[in-house]
């Protein structure tokens, strides 16, 4: 075989795995109103924040593209319980739906669940009992621990988003409301009204997961290897260096 031709084949096998590459892609779920995390790019209709880069990551490490679908958060999940996509981030294993996906092994990242009131609330350690005979605004579709749920002596109200349920709490309909840290102060602060509504406690801190449909027939096969693409970002440095990128747009570093 002359150069050339080496050549002219090492060109066609760069082509055909190229193909292959592009062939191999999968069309995932994103919510499109949880800042900083994953919230929707009106301009490119593309989600932006941590949580899409480290999904694009991991299975970029399985030589697997990402499509996204950007959509409201329960809707997101309730596609994933179809086979209408793999999967939608970013979800909490809760008893209610440990068993409606398949999971990976380890969270992509934590956050805290934490209670907010206005800043007259004297204390700053509350915890899950202490919301018992008091009235609580949570976020419709959003999952939460099955112990406060499911505990009749908590007067949950429920409302479509983040948003909604601070203007409930300033409005003083309800004596609490619980949003993750994070995303809570970001739109406390978008609202205005820092200093104003703050964190009195928290329920608990929790993973998130890309959680993967029971319906579709590789939500199984890729829960694994997206388990696996994580711990090769986790090992080579990747999943590092997404966190203090995110971490310094914050103003965090």
């Amino acid at each position: 075989m002359t150069h050339a031709t080496h050549i002219h084949w090492l060109v066609i096998c760069l082509l055909l795995m190229m193909g292959s590459a592009r062939a191999e892609s999968v069309l995932i779920a994103a919510e499109d109103d949880w800042a900083p995390y994953c919230v929707l790019d009106k301009e490119s209709g593309q989600p932006q924040g941590l949580a899409p880069e480290l999904v694009k990551a991991a299975f970029a490490a399985e030589g697997v593209e990402v499509e996204f679908r950007t959509i409201p958060f329960a809707r997101c999940m309730y596609e994933a319980r179809s086979d209408k996509v793999l999967g939608c981030f970013d979800a909490t294993i809760t008893e209610e739906n440990r068993y409606q996906y398949f999971w990976h092994e380890t969270p992509m990242f934590e956050e805290d669940l934490a209670i907010f009131a206005l800043a007259s609330e004297p204390r700053r350690d509350l915890k899950l009992t202490s919301l018992e005979q008091k009235t609580v605004g949570i976020t419709l579709g959003y999952t939460y621990p099955t112990d406060f749920m499911e505990n009749p002596r908590i007067t949950r109200f429920q409302a479509k988003s983040d948003t909604q349920i601070i203007e409930m709490l300033v409005r003083g309909r309800v004596d609490y409301i619980l949003m993750n840290e994070m995303p809570g102060y970001l739109k406390i602060q978008q609202k205005q009204l820092s200093g104003k509504v703050v964190k009195v406690g928290k329920i608990s801190t929790d993973g998130f997961w890309l959680a993967f449909s029971r319906a579709h027939p590789r939500g199984e096969e890729m829960a694994s290897r997206f388990e696996e693409g994580l711990q090769k970002i986790k090992n080579n440095g990747t999943y590092e260096a997404l966190v203090r990128a995110f971490e310094a747009g914050l103003g965090l570093h």
